[in-house]
């Protein structure tokens, strides 16, 4: 199967630690800006948000380590695939590139590492947005109860190494084509070849994506439990876009990000989680209204 990519851009492949490279697709001229993707996807995920703003920006898509065409490290201690390692991963893609500072825009999985990269890295991410997601903290007090059963997939790869990469790997694309499916609100929005290529990445990459969930349910908390408590906010401008989740599961998203972004601006859509496949037009104008702040 030929791999899809985003028509105009080159691939690159870039050296971001021991042992570790990222492929990355770039393309276009101007301001820098940097988008990663979320689960279960590739960087493919922006080819329509990409191509647009690619007319007026430097655009570079990275898979992010353990993802798509990227290095996928073994699992040999908490911090490989920590938020920490793998904003770090971003930031020196960035300037391997000959960015030092730029917009970072961030999907699900690719939020938080966006998340921390903001956090750790404020001198390199001049903005930041946030699809769909809650900070890692905030994401585990959110659920709870029965309603705790949307996330399940949290709590199975959450698991000591061996029981959740087995589960899944003896059903991969029944597991990632769930939520695909049951995540977006317009299926046209992942046509086939698409989907094809999200499963097949997907499925060669089971112990590195349960690694990244691993890593959210342990050394992810106790970073951004330390930011909590040290009083450490975002330092730049902050948009988030997400659905409304919070009437099913009891929590106000904008407050909760309010108490890390000082200069936010928060907004409620009614497109799917998918949003950058499913309402691309709004999120590439989102992107160019927080470039301009």
């Amino acid at each position: 199967m030929t791999t899809p990519s985003i028509p105009g851009f080159t691939e690159h492949r870039v050296t971001v630690d021991d042992g570790v490279c990222l492929k990355a697709a770039v393309g276009g001229s101007g301001t820098p800006l940097v988008l990663l993707h979320g689960f279960p996807q590739t960087h493919l995920m922006w080819r329509h948000v990409a191509a647009d703003l690619a007319a007026d920006h430097t655009v570079i898509c990275p898979d992010l380590r353990g993802y798509g065409a990227s290095d996928k490290p073994a699992e040999t201690g908490p911090g490989v695939y920590s938020k920490r390692t793998m904003a770090r991963d971003v930031v020196r893609l960035a300037a391997a590139l000959g960015h030092d500072r730029f917009t970072l825009a961030g999907h699900d999985r690719g939020a938080l590492v966006a998340f921390r990269a903001a956090m750790d890295h404020p001198d390199a991410v001049a903005r930041a947005l946030f699809l769909d997601v809650l900070p890692t903290l905030d994401m585990w007090d959110a659920l709870h109860g029965l309603d705790a059963r949307v996330g399940f997939h949290l709590y199975l790869m959450a698991q000591a190494p061996g029981l959740p990469e087995k589960m899944i790997r003896g059903a991969a694309d029944s597991f990632f084509g769930y939520f695909l499916d049951a995540w977006t609100k317009d299926p046209d929005a992942l046509p086939a070849e698409i989907r094809a290529h999200y499963l097949a990445a997907s499925a060669d990459a089971v112990p590195s994506i349960v690694a990244d969930y691993r890593a959210s349910a342990g050394v992810d908390v106790d970073h951004d439990r330390a930011d909590k408590e040290n009083g450490n906010k975002l330092a730049m401008p902050v948009t988030v876009l997400q659905q409304d989740w919070g009437a099913a599961l009891g929590y106000h998203a904008q407050g909760l990000w309010s108490a890390w972004a000082d200069d936010l601006r928060h907004r409620t859509v009614s497109c799917g989680h998918f949003m950058a496949e499913e309402d691309p037009q709004l999120i590439a104008s989102e992107i160019r209204a927080l470039t301009g702040r």
